[in-house]
């Protein structure tokens, strides 16, 4: 009898563990010099994680699981300030002056990493579709197929263009850059209206500044489909600044 349960509580043991390797687990690592707050939003009908927001200090990482075919986006706030209950603000990638975003997606300009879990193959990208705030990568672990890195490495704020450029409150500084979309709200810049397919939406100037600094992440709407990567059971770490060492 007492081999039996030994047996069954060993089954129990490698199941749990089988459960747990296979199970997608995204890491947030961040190498910044400051403090990032993450932010998670599902897309429709997904489940929110972690509350939608969390406080990271520097040189410190957190790890979720994410269920199977979830899909959503991350992305990092920076110059934040919460009170006890959690109310606040931060200078980029606000999402309702909360700490918890709970399924509030950040104010542009925004860095986003994308993915969307697959039955057989995961999709992610680094969009600067929403402007820039954050350098941010990808990186697939143990993961099967070409599972390339994704990412937008170079500081962007030190090279965004006046009209783009949000500055700090005290000006001294180029805190984010706007997307040509956001900051000059053009069917052209936007792709919609009689731009609104890959045919007629091309690299603007702008976008082209985005791409040349960053050609693993996507700098307009329709850009080039190798800005989404792919990979195959594969567990994920999102750095903020991994260009610091």
């Amino acid at each position: 009898m007492v081999a039996i349960l030994r047996s069954l509580l060993l089954i129990l043991l490698l199941t749990h563990v089988a459960d747990e390797v296979s199970a997608t687990t995204v890491t947030f690592f961040n190498k910044c010099s400051h403090p990032v707050w993450p932010g998670i939003q599902p897309s429709a009908a997904k489940p929110v994680l972690a509350r939608g927001g969390f406080g990271l200090p520097p040189n410190k990482a957190y790890s979720l699981n994410l269920p199977p075919l979830w899909s959503g986006r991350f992305w990092g706030r920076h110059g934040c300030s919460f009170d006890k209950s959690g109310r606040g603000r931060c200078a980029t990638g606000d999402c309702g002056g909360s700490l918890f975003c709970n399924g509030l997606g950040g104010t542009p300009p925004a860095t986003l990493a994308e993915i969307t879990l697959g039955q057989d193959q995961d999709f992610y990208d680094v969009s600067l579709v929403d402007g820039y705030n954050i350098a941010m990568s990808i990186t697939p672990l143990h993961g099967t197929g070409k599972c390339s890195y994704a990412g937008c490495v170079s500081d962007l704020n030190m090279m965004c263009p006046v009209g783009l450029q949000v500055r700090s409150r005290d000006n001294k500084r180029v805190v984010a850059c706007k997307s040509a979309c956001s900051a000059f709200n053009s069917p052209r810049y936007c792709c919609t209206g009689s731009f609104g397919s890959p045919q007629s939406c091309k690299p603007t100037a702008y976008s082209k500044i985005f791409k040349a600094a960053c050609p693993k992440a996507y700098s307009y709407a329709y850009d080039d489909p190798t800005s989404i990567a792919t990979c195959t059971r594969g567990s994920y770490v999102v750095t903020f600044c991994p260009h610091h060492r």
